[in-house]
């Protein structure tokens, strides 16, 4: 009876060690799946920023474009400005 009492102790260790195993199994599948869930959620977000950067960035390029156009506006609103005033000066000088 001794050895009968130690078989169903070793099978009652068995099972829960078995037990134990497929309680760490399924928390693994579940850590797996929020895993791909917060990666999903990441890719997501990096697409979004991308997008963001990339309407950033053109419009940085627009707004050079406008800056370098108004200061070559300017120089040339500066080139004619000194010549009148050089022409008053010649027409005040005579």
């Amino acid at each position: 009876m001794a050895s009968m009492a130690e078989g169903q102790l070793a099978f009652e260790s068995s099972a829960g060690d078995f037990h134990a195993l497929e309680e760490k199994i399924y928390r693994t599948i579940e850590l797996l799946k929020d895993a791909r869930v917060q990666k999903a959620a990441a890719e997501q977000e990096l697409a979004s920023v991308r997008e963001m950067l990339d309407a950033q960035a053109a419009e940085t390029e627009a707004v050079r474009t406008q800056l370098q156009a108004l200061q070559r506006e300017r120089a040339e609103v500066r080139t004619r400005v000194e010549k009148l005033l050089g022409d008053v000066d010649m027409i005040l000088d005579q």
